[in-house]
């Protein structure tokens, strides 16, 4: 596997090795071992879980603060999506940046989010299904968003407004100023 750090050097982009051959392929997607060697620290998914979208629909920007705070290795099974992680570490030098990556079925590319960022999707092909681990559970009282289109953030989302696909919480989420965010003074593990 490949780790590559991204500009902000706490998420980080993994590619991994895909042998293949007349049958089809094979590659491992994840290994525990060479990630926590790589990060330095030690990260126990527990939760694996799924997604099936079609085309503009737009899923987040969602975090879920501690103490159910959620660590994500993301992957796309099948089609391309422009995958996006904000940091919302209001003591962090890259507070309110983002990391924009394109992940699909052909460059099996994976995408390392810590604790502490805002995480979102859109699906750029007819149709995608989406991969994630998590380590920690779904905690609807910690469950929390902020806005797609917050300008101060200002995500290219590639597609057009006018085609992107939004659930109703997502059109309704706060703006970053106005969101619960996490305070590195107080951990992100509490």
């Amino acid at each position: 596997m490949n780790f590559i750090r991204c500009e902000i050097e706490d998420v980080v982009i993994i590619e991994p090795k895909v042998f293949g051959d007349s049958r089809g392929y094979f590659s491992e997607t994840y290994r525990k071992d060479l990630l926590e060697d790589f990060l330095g620290y030690r990260v126990d998914f527990c939760q694996d879980n799924e997604s099936k979208s079609s085309k503009g629909v737009l899923r987040g920007l969602h975090y879920q603060l501690p103490p159910f705070a959620q660590t994500k290795l993301v992957r796309v099974i099948s089609g391309r999506v422009l995958d996006v992680a904000v940091d919302i570490r209001k003591n962090s030098s890259t507070f309110g940046k983002y990391v924009a990556i394109e992940l699909s079925d052909e460059n099996k590319r994976e995408l390392f989010i810590p604790r502490g960022f805002a995480h979102g999707f859109v699906v750029l092909s007819d149709e995608a299904i989406f991969s994630y681990k998590v380590d920690n559970y779904y905690s609807p009282k910690n469950d929390r968003g902020i806005a797609y289109d917050d300008p101060d953030i200002g995500v290219d989302w590639i597609l057009p407004k006018e085609d992107l696909i939004l659930s109703e919480k997502d059109e309704k989420q706060p703006l970053l100023d106005d969101a619960e965010v996490f305070d590195l003074k107080k951990g992100l593990y509490e």
